[in-house]
């Protein structure tokens, strides 16, 4: 092994074992690691500043900072809050259509706001109908969860590992490319957790919860100290129609083709400050620096690997291992790999890692890459097993009141019932 490769390999060794330690922040972590990478003369500059302004990451901000204006304008509280009133008449089937309506709106809106307005109006309507609320409040995270992974832009990982297939010479997806492979898989473990993982959580006994001063999670967008706090804003409709007209419009923009998600999202961001709608300021307090350096740091590492041909020694063992069980056992494969490290890692960890494998992989079977592409967007976003494995876990884990075993209970047999739905759903829209 060259120098180079064994820094890389040291680096990445080292990185991985700080997340799963979880003492040191995510975002950290990973900048670190791009600094060693660079001192050490295994990334050039030029390349560390590319993976800073990546159009993923342009992407990203943009679009929680529209996302945010959103959240600012009382948009979303009061759409929760009515949605909530309508269907507390329904009994527990309206707490269903609730969390149901959360997930639909993760699809479009960074879930972790949406968790943390909704959790309180479900546990309380869930205690008026004389209901318990734990058989609602992880189903709420899980929902989310999976809802952000039927778009492109529902999740920074699915943005991030387009981008990274970009890079790799592979066509860019649609925003909606995913849509089906998503619902499908959204929809087998939502039904999972109608029918046997809501009656699991009722019939557990409560546990005190965390304070807030013990909570650092892994969450799937890096280690945050405290949960995001959000507040419900007063309802503003003149904002609240801007920013979702914005919205609407750069999606469409997105979706048809006209131009890229990166160009679309800024377009809209800089419109909503000029329109007033959102302050500079409050432009700023809403993009999440956390999660973009979490995502650049991790590029850089990705692109180490890559760059001093670790990634693709590693890629030959693994398809010296898979290639006579063909490309559906090697699908099978690849997403119970991404599935098992997204429980540890953060997502973008996983997704930087995983990517480039996923690519060379499909090469070196001889079959389209897209089918394992899709497999990596969405085991990479299946953290159901831990309370720490995603922010809004963390979150519903404090309002519940669980266990940490009522997340393992109900976790793992849901990241099975989505491991054997994605396999089979996948194939079907992207044949190999």
């Amino acid at each position: 092994m060259s120098f180079n490769q064994i820094a890389a390999l040291v680096v990445l060794v080292v990185v991985v074992g700080v997340l799963i330690h979880g003492k040191v922040r995510s975002e950290v972590a990973a900048l670190a690691a791009a600094a060693s990478l660079m001192l050490l003369g295994v990334i050039r500059p030029v390349e560390v500043q590319g993976a800073f302004a990546s159009p993923a990451i342009i992407a990203l901000a943009c679009l929680f900072i529209i996302a945010y204006a959103i959240e600012l304008s009382g948009l979303l509280g009061l759409l929760i809050r009515q949605a909530t009133r309508m269907c507390a008449r329904l009994g527990s089937a309206g707490l269903w259509l609730v969390l149901v309506l959360c997930g639909g709106a993760s699809a479009f809106l960074n879930n972790t706001p949406i968790v943390v307005l909704a959790a309180p109006v479900v546990k309380d309507v869930a205690t008026s109908l004389r209901l318990s609320p734990k058989r609602f409040l992880i189903p709420l995270s899980y929902i989310t969860i999976m809802g952000g992974a039927c778009t492109l832009i529902g999740s920074s990982t699915n943005l991030l590992v387009n981008d990274m297939a970009r890079s790799a010479g592979q066509p860019v997806f649609g925003v909606f490319e995913i849509t089906p492979v998503g619902l499908i898989i959204a929809a087998a473990g939502g039904l999972y957790l109608f029918l046997i993982g809501g009656r699991l959580l009722a019939r557990s006994d409560d546990g005190a919860p965390p304070g807030p001063q013990e909570l650092h999670e892994q969450t799937g967008d890096g280690m945050l100290g405290t949960p995001a706090l959000f507040t419900d804003r007063p309802f503003e409709l003149r904002k609240a129609l801007i920013s979702l007209g914005v919205f609407l419009a750069v999606i469409l923009a997105a979706a048809a083709g006209a131009t890229s998600i990166a160009a679309a999202a800024f377009a809209g961001a800089v419109l909503l400050i000029l329109l007033k709608v959102i302050s500079p300021e409050e432009a700023y307090a809403g993009l999440r620096p956390e999660v973009l350096l979490l995502i650049a740091g991790m590029v850089v590492v990705g692109l180490a690997i890559e760059v001093t041909g670790l990634a693709a020694a590693g890629t030959a063992l693994l398809i010296d291992f898979i290639r006579p069980f063909g490309p559906l056992v090697a699908l099978a494969i690849l997403y119970g790999v991404t599935l098992f490290a997204t429980e540890f890692l953060s997502n973008a960890a996983v997704a930087v890692l995983i990517t480039p494998v996923a690519v060379a992989l499909a090469e070196s079977l001889g079959v389209e890459p897209r089918p394992f592409l899709i497999a990596v967007m969405m085991a990479a976003s299946a953290a159901f097993a831990t309370p720490f494995g995603y922010q809004t876990n963390v979150l519903v884990f404090q309002v519940g009141k669980y266990k940490y075993m009522d997340f393992v209970r109900v976790g793992v047999p849901l990241n099975l019932v989505t491991w054997v739905a994605g396999v089979i759903a996948i194939p079907v829209f992207f044949p190999f």
